[in-house]
């Protein structure tokens, strides 16, 4: 595996050897963990009733509901999340291993903020606010794969520790080790 455009450098390591320990022994790791599913399955629902409601004009208080719900849950995910951020990286957000997830969250919070926002002042009509709720969903998928990415990336880390010390450099130069 190559890490590099043209030359061997590898890339920094998501944890140093402490920040992979910390991460292990908090418990916010775990409560991370099982947030993240249960936001991607409120989401999933969500999902499926705002477009029923696009496409029908029916259910829009079962949407409504939905988004609200997602919103709470996406606060919650944010708030453990940089208290995580915190135990681990000894900062409660941006840290660099998680920069740029942590500004597409921003976008992420912001848009969900609007539309709570706009739903309680009713500036927007009820289709606008659908609308407002699939781009904030857009964005959230996208914030959603940015983490995926860096769990991969955790898991690939961890896998070239334990590797053996003849495969932790599997290219040299552009040529498989041998």
């Amino acid at each position: 595996m190559r890490h590099g455009g043209g030359g061997s450098s590898a890339r920094k390591p998501l944890y140093s050897a402490a920040e992979r320990m910390r991460r292990d022994a908090s418990r916010w790791t775990l409560v991370q963990g099982l947030l993240a599913p249960v936001q991607f399955l409120v989401f999933l629902v969500s999902l499926v009733l705002v477009i029923r409601f696009l496409a029908t004009g029916e259910g829009e208080t079962a949407a409504t509901v939905s988004i609200v719900v997602k919103t709470l849950t996406l606060y919650t995910i944010m708030v453990t999340g940089a208290i995580w951020e915190k135990v681990v990286f000894g900062q409660y957000l941006f840290a660099p291993s998680f920069f740029w997830e942590d500004a597409v969250s921003m976008i992420v919070i912001a848009l969900h903020t609007a539309y709570l926002w706009a739903l309680l002042t009713n500036s927007l009509s009820v289709d606008q606010l659908m609308t407002l709720a699939l781009v904030a969903y857009a964005t959230y998928v996208i914030n959603a794969a940015q983490f995926v990415w860096k769990l991969r990336m955790a898991r690939l880390d961890a896998a070239a520790k334990t590797a053996s010390p003849d495969s932790l450099f599997p290219l040299e130069s552009g040529v498989p080790a041998r």
